[in-house]
């Protein structure tokens, strides 16, 4: 994936597959990617903790970052760290058998992929990558985004697999986009991070000594 796999070449990559395929993508133009953020957050403190990246890997991408549609309900995680406001994309129980307004949020990003197109892929963090992961295959089989383009990849910075919320279609079937995904070895979701790849074909993987986090791309990735 020549978009973003020449800056990364420096690390040690874990990957499923024998060399990741190249979408067809623009080439006068960078990729263009809507960056969703993790829970009870904003797109303003994704797009700070984005800024760890090395230059060489920002400036190959054109990020887009979005409020989520729903104001936070609750105390975020990130308060000692970040100023408000802080935003959550749905809302869902304790032990993430119930949600709300999912709907509600599928046809936010909707409407704002069309009024702001054209985006080649998505990007997200936490809750955001539990989206990002699941819109292609909703999108493929026609139960989400069908009013935008075709996604043509994912970066998946801590994501995870809820069957229990997200509608069956999410993962009806592999999904085929050319998929990158960070995982910490102490993030308390990486079992359902790693049961995401299952849904993938040949995603590229970063494995990382850090919990739930957007890792730095400075240091020697674990495998």
């Amino acid at each position: 994936m020549s978009s973003f796999s020449h800056p990364l070449s420096s690390l040690h990559l874990h990957t499923a597959s024998r060399k990741p395929r190249s979408p067809e993508v623009n080439l006068q133009r960078k990729p263009r990617f809507l960056c969703l953020h993790g829970f009870r957050t904003s797109g303003e403190i994704l797009k700070k903790q984005l800024g760890k990246w090395p230059a060489s890997v920002l400036d190959q991408l054109d990020l887009q970052f979005l409020d989520a549609p729903f104001l936070a309900q609750g105390s975020s995680d990130v308060e000692r760290f970040f100023d408000p406001p802080y935003f959550e994309w749905f809302q869902f129980s304790a032990d993430f058998t119930e949600h709300r307004n999912l709907e509600e949020c599928l046809s936010f990003i909707e409407d704002y992929m069309l009024n702001h197109e054209p985006f080649d892929g998505l990007l997200g963090f936490s809750q955001g990558a539990t989206l990002s992961a699941a819109l292609p295959g909703l999108q493929a089989s026609g139960a989400g985004l069908t009013k935008v383009p075709k996604i043509k990849f994912v970066i998946i910075v801590s994501g995870a697999k809820f069957n229990q919320f997200l509608p069956r279609e999410a993962f009806s079937t592999s999904i085929g986009c050319p998929s990158l995904h960070f995982l910490g070895e102490r993030d308390p979701m990486k079992p359902r991070g790693v049961k995401l790849l299952e849904s993938f074909i040949d995603p590229l993987v970063i494995y990382h000594s850090k919990g739930h986090i957007v890792p730095t791309l400075d240091c020697q990735a674990d495998r």
